[in-house]
Protein backbone atom coordinates (compact mmCIF):
# COMPACT_ATOMS: atom_id res chain seq x y z
CA UNK A 1 0.00 0.00 0.00
CA UNK A 2 2.80 2.45 0.82
CA UNK A 3 4.48 1.66 -2.51
CA UNK A 4 1.25 2.34 -4.41
CA UNK A 5 0.75 5.65 -2.59
CA UNK A 6 4.31 6.71 -3.42
CA UNK A 7 3.90 5.75 -7.07
CA UNK A 8 0.58 7.62 -7.27
CA UNK A 9 2.15 10.73 -5.73
CA UNK A 10 5.13 10.63 -8.10
CA UNK A 11 2.90 10.04 -11.12
CA UNK A 12 0.64 12.89 -10.00
CA UNK A 13 3.62 15.22 -9.73
CA UNK A 14 4.79 14.16 -13.19
CA UNK A 15 1.29 14.70 -14.60
CA UNK A 16 1.13 18.15 -13.05
CA UNK A 17 4.48 19.14 -14.56
CA UNK A 18 3.50 17.72 -17.95
CA UNK A 19 0.23 19.67 -17.84
CA UNK A 20 2.05 22.87 -16.98
CA UNK A 21 4.67 22.33 -19.69
CA UNK A 22 2.20 21.54 -22.45
CA UNK A 23 -0.04 24.40 -21.38
CA UNK A 24 2.86 26.84 -21.49
CA UNK A 25 3.98 25.55 -24.90
CA UNK A 26 0.50 25.80 -26.42
CA UNK A 27 -0.04 29.27 -24.96
CA UNK A 28 3.30 30.42 -26.44
CA UNK A 29 2.27 29.11 -29.85
CA UNK A 30 -1.38 30.16 -29.69
CA UNK A 31 -1.90 33.03 -27.27
CA UNK A 32 -5.28 34.62 -26.95
CA UNK A 33 -8.49 34.55 -25.00
CA UNK A 34 -9.65 31.07 -26.08
CA UNK A 35 -8.45 28.24 -23.79
CA UNK A 36 -6.41 26.35 -26.42
CA UNK A 37 -3.99 25.00 -23.81
CA UNK A 38 -6.79 23.35 -21.83
CA UNK A 39 -8.21 21.87 -25.01
CA UNK A 40 -4.81 20.45 -25.99
CA UNK A 41 -4.22 18.99 -22.53
CA UNK A 42 -7.69 17.43 -22.36
CA UNK A 43 -7.48 15.97 -25.88
CA UNK A 44 -4.03 14.50 -25.28
CA UNK A 45 -5.10 13.24 -21.87
CA UNK A 46 -8.08 11.46 -23.44
CA UNK A 47 -5.83 9.93 -26.10
CA UNK A 48 -3.39 8.69 -23.47
CA UNK A 49 -6.23 7.37 -21.29
CA UNK A 50 -7.55 5.42 -24.28
CA UNK A 51 -4.07 4.00 -24.94
CA UNK A 52 -3.47 3.02 -21.31
CA UNK A 53 -6.84 1.38 -20.81
CA UNK A 54 -6.64 -0.46 -24.14
CA UNK A 55 -3.20 -1.83 -23.23
CA UNK A 56 -4.57 -2.93 -19.88
CA UNK A 57 -7.75 -4.44 -21.31
CA UNK A 58 -6.68 -5.85 -24.67
CA UNK A 59 -3.17 -6.97 -23.93
CA UNK A 60 -3.29 -7.49 -20.20
CA UNK A 61 0.14 -5.93 -20.14
CA UNK A 62 -0.45 -3.61 -17.20
CA UNK A 63 -0.92 -4.62 -13.60
CA UNK A 64 -3.89 -3.13 -11.74
CA UNK A 65 -1.42 -1.07 -9.74
CA UNK A 66 0.31 0.37 -12.82
CA UNK A 67 -3.01 1.06 -14.52
CA UNK A 68 -4.09 3.07 -11.46
CA UNK A 69 -0.79 4.88 -11.27
CA UNK A 70 -1.05 5.93 -14.90
CA UNK A 71 -4.77 6.77 -15.00
CA UNK A 72 -5.45 8.10 -11.50
CA UNK A 73 -1.96 9.41 -10.78
CA UNK A 74 -0.45 10.78 -13.98
CA UNK A 75 -3.56 11.40 -16.10
CA UNK A 76 -5.65 12.50 -13.12
CA UNK A 77 -3.16 15.29 -12.52
CA UNK A 78 -2.59 15.93 -16.23
CA UNK A 79 -6.14 16.42 -17.48
CA UNK A 80 -7.96 19.58 -16.67
CA UNK A 81 -11.70 19.11 -16.52
CA UNK A 82 -12.18 21.53 -13.64
CA UNK A 83 -10.15 24.14 -15.51
CA UNK A 84 -12.27 23.54 -18.61
CA UNK A 85 -15.45 24.07 -16.60
CA UNK A 86 -14.16 27.28 -15.02
CA UNK A 87 -12.92 28.69 -18.33
CA UNK A 88 -16.28 27.94 -19.94
CA UNK A 89 -18.10 29.77 -17.14
CA UNK A 90 -15.76 32.75 -17.55
CA UNK A 91 -16.28 32.86 -21.32
CA UNK A 92 -20.04 32.88 -20.79
CA UNK A 93 -19.87 35.42 -17.97
CA UNK A 94 -17.77 37.71 -20.20
CA UNK A 95 -20.50 37.73 -22.84
CA UNK A 96 -18.75 35.22 -25.09
CA UNK A 97 -21.50 32.64 -25.21
CA UNK A 98 -20.47 31.43 -28.65
CA UNK A 99 -16.91 30.79 -27.49
CA UNK A 100 -18.26 29.03 -24.39
CA UNK A 101 -20.41 26.76 -26.55
CA UNK A 102 -17.50 26.11 -28.93
CA UNK A 103 -15.31 25.22 -25.96
CA UNK A 104 -17.83 22.68 -24.66
CA UNK A 105 -18.35 21.13 -28.08
CA UNK A 106 -14.63 20.98 -28.86
CA UNK A 107 -13.66 19.54 -25.46
CA UNK A 108 -16.35 16.85 -25.58
CA UNK A 109 -15.92 15.95 -29.26
CA UNK A 110 -12.12 15.91 -29.23
CA UNK A 111 -11.99 14.16 -25.87
CA UNK A 112 -14.21 11.34 -27.09
CA UNK A 113 -12.56 11.18 -30.51
CA UNK A 114 -9.08 10.98 -29.01
CA UNK A 115 -10.11 8.37 -26.44
CA UNK A 116 -11.51 6.22 -29.26
CA UNK A 117 -8.35 6.86 -31.31
CA UNK A 118 -6.09 5.78 -28.45
CA UNK A 119 -8.11 2.62 -27.96
CA UNK A 120 -8.12 1.89 -31.69
CA UNK A 121 -4.38 2.45 -32.12
CA UNK A 122 -3.62 -0.09 -29.44
CA UNK A 123 -6.20 -2.65 -30.50
CA UNK A 124 -5.10 -2.57 -34.14
CA UNK A 125 -1.57 -3.33 -33.08
CA UNK A 126 -2.64 -6.07 -30.62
Amino acid sequence: MARTCLLLALAGAAGTLARWGLGAAVTAIRPGSFPWATLAVNALGCLLFGVVTAFADARGSLSAEMRGVLTTGFLGAFTTFSTFASETVHLHRDGRGGAALLNVAAQVFLGLAFAFLGDRLVRQGA
